[in-house]
């Protein structure tokens, strides 16, 4: 799989979103601190908005960036938004009000928003081979994997020579460092979408191609099937193994890992596993473990059953099956997209996987406090099921990328047919504007 870190360009670019992502946790632990600091036993109300705020901007900022981040010289939009998130992390620790910590999360996701689903669609023209694609895909996972276990306890030892508001000093100078990492590499120029139209045709035109997508209609909602999973375990871990089994927050952090320590396992053998089966398989198994998971360990709390091996035993294998479904998407974005469209189908990705966990993160925490965490297992494995069930359904079981169709809306000398000599065009389908819906197969 580090066959992969061969290539300059993405060696730099893996480092830079490794560093990002370090400061990124910094920043989190530190704007918990902060809202104490501000709210006293109101933190968690200012945290719970911070986070609304975050995936707000995400929602709907991405898909205005993505509509535009194919006319931008790629290499200076994503240093300038490297820039404003340092200049965020910098300005945090002298806020004195509430609504300026709203304010100022606000910019720094909304350039998150910008910078992640246009850093996501470079790694597809770095690295054009599907196989060395997928091996960064599993590398990306990793990072994320061992960030949610490292940025803690570097926060942790840092916490106990400074005060708190030193971290956001070390998450400026995280940001600071990705952009001197892309600044060091030369990016492949992205060509500008031919999309035609006014802002919200242009602002919408990723999710058309999304949701006009048999695949990626499956794709999303195997990302609702892994919301639910994952909402569970980030939301109500705390509470389960503090309230319910009784232990301490060294106990909650082990609950975590093997969480995290499942999504890792993961990711080191699915290169291996989808070099020998296509995405559907696999991402919709793995939506439908999740989904028993759920309901086997709401059955287990429910009959007094659990213990706290098991717990820890259904939280590894729910990290695997979490890896499974989201870390293939890449590939199928990639595939479903030409190379002027990608940025904006990755920010629809960004914004639409994100709207699943808005759902499933008040879900779970209205739940396990309303009905107790038996139920509200019960209640997430319904939703992961939905999302199992739906992608059964809108996932065709066949899925050729040369899907045979006609143009009978076109003029015969039009270049698009000259280009295949042939009005049925046997080319790689992708929704388009000469292509804009999906075909029937055998239409």
């Amino acid at each position: 799989m580090i066959s992969v870190l061969k290539n300059r360009t993405y060696r730099h670019l893996l480092a830079a979103q490794v560093i990002a992502l370090v400061g990124t946790g910094l920043l989190t632990v530190a704007l918990g601190l902060l809202a104490y600091d501000l709210a006293g036993a109101d933190a968690g109300v200012v945290l719970g908005n911070a986070l609304a705020i975050k995936m707000m901007a995400y929602i709907g900022v991405a898909p205005i960036v993505g509509a535009y981040a194919s006319r931008l010289p790629r290499k200076a939009f994503l240093v300038g938004m490297d820039l404003i998130r340092c200049a965020v992390a910098l300005f945090l620790p002298f806020v004195t009000e509430i609504w300026q910590v709203y304010l100022l999360i606000f910019i720094l996701q909304s350039a998150s928003a910008g910078f992640t689903p246009t850093f996501q669609a470079t790694i597809p023209d770095v690295l054009p081979e599907e196989r060395d694609y997928t091996r960064a895909l599993s590398l990306s996972r990793l990072a994320y994997d061992m960030e949610s276990l490292t940025s803690p306890a570097v926060a942790a030892a840092l916490l106990t020579v400074m005060s708190f508001h030193w971290l956001f000093a070390g998450t400026a100078v995280g940001f600071i460092c990705s952009a001197l990492l892309v600044v060091s590499v030369s990016l492949p120029r992205s060509r500008a979408s031919e999309t035609q139209g006014g802002i919200w045709r242009r602002t919408t035109w990723g999710t058309r191609i999304y949701l006009h997508t048999p695949r990626l209609i499956g794709l999303l909602a195997v990302t609702l099937a892994a919301a639910a999973a994952s909402a569970m375990v980030i939301v109500n871990t705390v509470v389960i193994v503090k309230a319910l089994f009784h232990r301490d927050q060294a106990d909650v952090a082990l609950a975590l890992a093997f969480y995290g320590g499942g999504s890792m396992v993961a990711a080191l053998i699915l290169p291996r596993l989808l070099d020998r089966l296509p995405e559907r398989p696999l991402m919709l198994s793995a939506a439908g473990a999740l989904a028993a998971l759920l309901a086997g360990l709401g059955g287990l709390f429910m009959s007094g059953a659990v213990n706290w091996p098991l717990l820890l035993a259904g939280w590894f294998l729910m990290g695997i099956a979490y890896s499974f479904c989201v870390t293939p998407g890449g590939r199928l974005l990639r595939r479903s997209s030409r190379d002027e469209d990608r940025p904006a189908l990755f920010a629809a990705q960004f914004a639409l996987s994100h709207a699943c966990w808005l759902i499933a993160y008040p879900l779970a925490g209205y739940a396990g406090q309303s009905f107790g965490q038996a139920l509200a297992f019960t209640i997430l494995a319904v939703l992961a099921s939905v999302g199992f069930v739906a992608g059964l359904v809108a996932w065709p079981r066949k899925d050729p990328e040369i899907v045979p169709h006609t143009h009978d809306d076109l003029p015969q000398d039009h270049p698009h047919l000259r280009a295949e000599h042939s009005a049925a065009s046997q080319h790689s389908f992708v929704i388009d504007e000469l292509h804009p819906q999906w075909p029937r197969l055998g239409a």
